[in-house]
């Protein structure tokens, strides 16, 4: 990488720390592995119940220990090494992909209600790991990254999430396809022992110190405390949440391909990939040009027009015009997956970086679950277009409410709050 001219800003610079590009490389791997696993798992559930509805279970049943422990993963990782809970938490995402390898190579001879029983036992355990897992790697970054790289972090974390979120599915399904369930599993123990051997190499840094002398309830309620009481991380994370909450039509894509724009299976995968790869051109993008200035304005009007693309999509009976609204929702959504990140980082004492990611993980975990949810309801209720019409207009009532009861936000701009961390 060639370094910038003398005045100008690096869109490479957190990629020059050893540190970082070991943690963001080993998060790709493990990233990946874990996006092959979904699909695999998905078609696996399917081929043997034929129900639609054990697929929601699969997500179920990561989300509810996912969400049950993650505030106190939070203060595990505000307590102990953040490194062992990230080497551990992938000790057990191996487990889980070596226990579906065994399941699966033993199938012919297990009942198949059987299968589906220890599959989903398999989920849950992982859904825990999840749950310690993510914590401990957003207070890590804080550690080995400068608090002025922070939002280079953001950006670039969101470009290689946004990958693997792209590749890894295609990846699970193709070798599943070709060459069937089990060397798909194996190349997801493959990737997760890769993404674990790089995390052996990041430093062992010691957590702070402000979180020993505390219970860990009065522990737990400080952090909530902290997170409802910061009206500019507060009203980021409620934001993103109601925005998914209510602006997610990811759920209801397969009717469309479906029974609207009349693409099948092949149109679906291509409306499903087009947000991530709007996403990676945004973060590409912000790398070069970060929101430095008029930050929160740039944040609501992210989400504005994430919201007015979910409206557009829902009226459009093109094909062409459907999928350039998702590729620009998901430029859009990345804009506020960004600033809400690197708020996050700049707003929170290291002390507490576990147990805020843990409420951001509650606020972000909870509304793509429960979204999903809301989504087949509204759609039951009041029919597939005028639900995801519903959803884009409640997600832009969701950025006129927040700008209003949250001025601070309205108003940030991150180079004055670097430069005020500097001073301080």
């Amino acid at each position: 990488m060639s370094k910038p001219a003398p005045g100008k800003s690096d869109p490479f610079a957190v990629l020059r720390l050893p540190q970082y590009r070991l943690l963001v490389s080993g998060r790709f791997l493990l990233n990946f592995a874990i996006q092959m696993q979904s699909v695999i798992v998905g078609w696996q559930i399917y081929e043997i119940t034929g129900d639609p509805l054990s697929l929601g279970l699969v997500g179920l049943a990561e989300a509810i220990p996912f969400l049950s422990i993650a505030l106190f993963a939070g203060y595990f990782a505000d307590k102990f090494r953040r490194k062992i809970i990230i080497l551990r938490s992938t000790i057990v995402y191996i487990l889980g992909a070596v226990s579906l390898f065994l399941i699966s190579l033993n199938s012919a001879e297990i009942k198949s209600q059987t299968v589906v029983i220890l599959i989903y036992s398999v989920i849950f355990f992982t859904g825990l790991a999840r749950g310690f897992y993510y914590p401990a790697q957003m207070g890590f970054i804080a550690q080995i990254v400068p608090r002025h790289l922070f939002p280079n972090s953001s950006t670039w974390s969101s470009v290689f999430w946004h990958i693997a979120a792209v590749t890894g599915p295609a990846t699970g399904g193709l070798i599943y396809g070709f060459a069937g369930i089990i060397p798909a599993y194996a190349g997801v123990i493959l990737m997760s022992v890769s993404g674990f051997i790089l995390f052996l190499f990041n430093k062992n840094l010691p957590p702070s110190s402000g979180i020993k002398t505390e219970s860990i309830i009065k522990s737990l309620k400080t952090g909530v405390k902290f997170v409802f009481g910061n009206q500019v991380i507060l009203g980021a994370m409620a934001l993103d949440m109601f925005a998914v909450l209510f602006g997610g039509a990811v759920a209801l894509l397969p009717v469309f391909a479906g029974e609207i724009l009349m693409v099948g299976p092949k149109g679906l995968g291509l409306l499903r990939a087009a947000p991530a790869f709007g996403a990676v051109i945004m973060s590409l993008i912000l790398a070069y040009r970060p929101p430095m200035k008029h930050t929160g304005k740039y944040l609501l009007g992210g989400v504005t027009g994430f919201g007015l693309c979910i409206i557009v999509f829902a009226l459009s009976e093109s094909f062409l015009l459907s999928l350039t609204v998702l590729f620009l929702s998901g430029m859009f959504d990345n804009i506020s997956v960004v600033i809400r990140s690197t708020i996050i980082q700049l707003f929170t004492p290291d002390e507490m970086r576990g147990r805020v990611a843990s409420v951001n993980s509650i606020f972000v975990g909870s509304s793509n679950e429960i979204g999903s949810f809301e989504s087949g309801l509204a759609a039951r209720i009041m029919g597939v277009v005028p639900s995801v019409i519903f959803g884009g207009s409640m997600t832009l009532l969701t950025v006129f409410t927040t700008g209003r009861l949250a001025p601070k936000l309205y108003r940030l701009n991150l180079s004055e709050s670097l430069k005020a961390g500097e001073s301080g």
